[in-house]
């Protein structure tokens, strides 16, 4: 079992005081985030991309890139590549080169994204949206599969028997599929056979199930192996030495992008009990003391078959020294009760 960060290197306002730290210093912040996370043994770090002024990394390969050098295990990965809005084979060219500096450690997590602000950025059509992504997949699959590419498209000027370079330390370097829960994206991810991330948000992590199961269907009936196929999850959350001081620290900053966000988009308002709902057991946040957090992870793992988690912390601005003694809790307390209950439970099944 796999565990992780994920982080959208935000920098929204500070609910209680209003001020908003400069994204130089937040990306400076997430370089250290990833530094500490490699050293307290957590397996993977992932970088969002956006474009808009409340989060800081329109470009993740180049935070990545900057922590590659500094760490020795950590996997390094996009959290996701708005790939839609981007040129494959500058993708491809920039996590090429993380790879070479990591030594093998780069992932890309290619997804549409659950914001626009890049395609009138980047002179995409958003009625294209759908159409986009799948062609700029092939594209970079085929980049990933061959230094030389032919490769001819209705977005994006064809490529005519083209070196596309550097090569990466990983052959191939892994790509994999992102998706919020829907069926269709599931479906290519397993008919491509490509490792699919589920964004495990809202609701109960028990209704992604069947979705899991839709996937390994999709696998078996392009023929892939489903056991070199890892399925990961991203969630929201955060650890403190206590439930309620977790809890009481992650609310303010959560229910301030929650709110903003559910003005752009007609949500109702997010309020304490919905927050507190959503940290119950069966729900989809993971705030707790450490043994609170792990006893909710390993239900994810043996009720829904993920193998990797990803945390997503903060969720909005927090104190800089908050975040860093969540990720210290995750890789020295959460992730070692998790990997022994999975490998016992692992064990016992095999036996039977």
């Amino acid at each position: 079992m796999e565990i992780g960060i994920s982080t959208f290197v935000e920098t929204t306002p500070n609910p209680a005081t209003g001020e908003v730290i400069s994204h130089a210093q937040r990306i400076r912040e997430v370089v250290d985030e990833i530094v500490l996370a490699d050293q307290v043994g957590l397996d993977i770090f992932g970088v969002g991309e956006h474009h808009r002024e409340d989060f800081a990394a329109s470009s993740p390969a180049v935070v990545l890139a900057a922590a590659a050098s500094q760490t020795k295990r950590i996997r390094l990965t996009s959290a996701v590549t708005v790939l839609s809005s981007a040129d494959p084979v500058r993708v491809f060219q920039d996590f090429a080169t993380v790879d070479a500096i990591s030594n093998g450690r780069a992932e890309i997590m290619a997804g549409r994204g659950s914001f626009i602000e890049s395609f009138p950025l980047f002179g995409y059509e958003l009625k294209d949206y759908d159409e986009l992504f799948e062609e700029k997949l092939d594209l970079l699959l085929k980049i990933r599969n061959s230094e030389k590419v032919t490769w001819a498209g209705k977005h994006r000027s064809a490529i005519q028997n083209l070196g596309v370079y550097p090569r990466p330390v990983q052959e191939p370097l892994p790509v994999w599929i992102g998706s919020g829960g829907n069926s269709e994206s599931v479906v290519r991810a397993g008919l491509l056979g490509l490792p699919l991330v589920l964004a495990i948000i809202g609701g109960s992590p028990l209704q992604f199930e069947p979705l899991v199961q839709l996937y390994k269907k999709a696998v078996a009936h392009a023929g892939h192996d489903i056991t070199k196929l890892p399925i990961a999850s991203h969630s929201h959350g955060f650890i403190a030495d206590n439930t309620e001081e977790a809890a009481d620290k992650f609310f303010p900053s959560t229910q301030y992008v929650m709110n903003k966000l559910g003005k752009e988009r007609g949500w109702g308002p997010y309020t304490r009990g919905s927050f507190d709902a959503a940290r119950s057991f069966k729900g989809a946040l993971y705030v707790g003391d450490p043994e609170t957090v792990a006893n909710k992870i390993i239900h994810l793992r043996k009720n829904v078959g993920i193998i990797r988690f990803m945390l997503h912390v903060p969720v909005g601005s927090m104190p800089h020294e908050d975040v860093m003694k969540a990720i210290k809790l995750l890789g020295t307390e959460v992730a070692p009760r998790v990997r022994e209950e999975v490998s016992k439970w692992e064990s016992v099944g095999a036996e039977k």
